[in-house]
């Protein structure tokens, strides 16, 4: 009965105040100059190394992480980009930045590539996270998808989402993946009559932006994938921060975490048949 007192009442908390929020113009050039910094980095990790970053540990870290690997695990670091060495202020708004790596025995980098190109049967296997998907368009190594997304803790955030992804191949056995969201739009009374889509930038700002980087090697017998994800929400109200902190920090990693370990899970059951 007292747990679910404290998850009525976290329900209304998170409900009512943030019902919603206009995202400003001041807090979208942050976010696009902290992932402008962050590109730039991840541009001169894939030019001269190392490509993977936990190729980048030294000694036994290194080992430590590879057998982590090797055992399944999903080995997953948050990340932080500075500007000189100076924090970079959002005003209004959060900025989460999580990498993630799994490693894949027995598939190769085409199963792997050819597998994050289905974008029409995202649902089939990341469900519940995501309830339904579609390839808008392609053009070569060029693609555009839509991808309704559900998240569910204390209370239900759907939000339909649309992204511009490119890939690129580096080098022999490499491939690296950009995706960004181009549309963000909060879903309310989904699957019912008067379902409608808030307007963007101005809605509860659980989600304004996502924007992932893969990175994938085939070697020691195996797919090596990384993933590095940067996501934007709003920021948290002080008198709510004991509350919704906590889950909204949470969030991101567990998204990343989920989402690799199903491409793991999915691709090694795909080699075993």
């Amino acid at each position: 009965m007292r747990l679910s007192v404290l998850l009525g009442i976290a329900a209304m908390a998170v409900s009512q105040p943030l019902c919603a929020e206009q995202l400003k113009p001041e807090t979208v050039a942050a976010f696009d100059h902290y992932v402008s910094l962050s590109e730039a980095r991840m541009a001169e990790e894939v030019r001269a190394g190392p490509f993977l970053r936990v190729d980048g540990l030294s000694g036994k870290d290194r080992e430590a992480a590879l057998a982590q690997l090797k055992n399944g695990e999903v080995v997953v670091e948050r990340l932080e980009t500075f500007d000189q060495g100076r924090k970079i202020g959002v005003p209004s708004g959060l900025i989460h930045h999580w990498m993630g790596t799994v490693f894949i025995p027995g598939a190769t980098l085409a199963q792997t590539v050819a597998f994050l190109q289905d974008y029409d049967n995202r649902a089939k296997y990341y469900a519940p996270a995501v309830e339904r998907s579609r390839l808008l368009e392609r053009q070569g190594d060029h693609f555009k998808m839509y991808m309704r997304l559900r998240d569910k803790k204390i209370i239900t955030i759907v939000l339909d989402t649309d992204y511009d992804i490119t890939y690129t191949s580096p080098g022999p056995n490499r491939m690296v993946c950009r995706s960004v969201t181009t549309r963000v739009a909060q879903v309310e009374n989904d699957g019912q009559k008067d379902e409608f889509g808030k307007p963007v930038g101005n809605d509860s700002g659980f989600l304004w932006r996502l924007n992932t980087y893969w990175r994938m090697e085939q070697r020691d017998g195996g797919t090596y994938v990384q993933l590095e994800a940067i996501s934007f929400s709003r920021d948290i109200p002080a008198a709510l921060a004991w509350l919704i902190g906590p889950l909204v920090n949470r969030f991101p990693r567990e998204s990343l975490e989920f989402t690799l370990g199903r491409t793991r899970k999915t691709l090694l059951d795909g080699t075993r048949k």
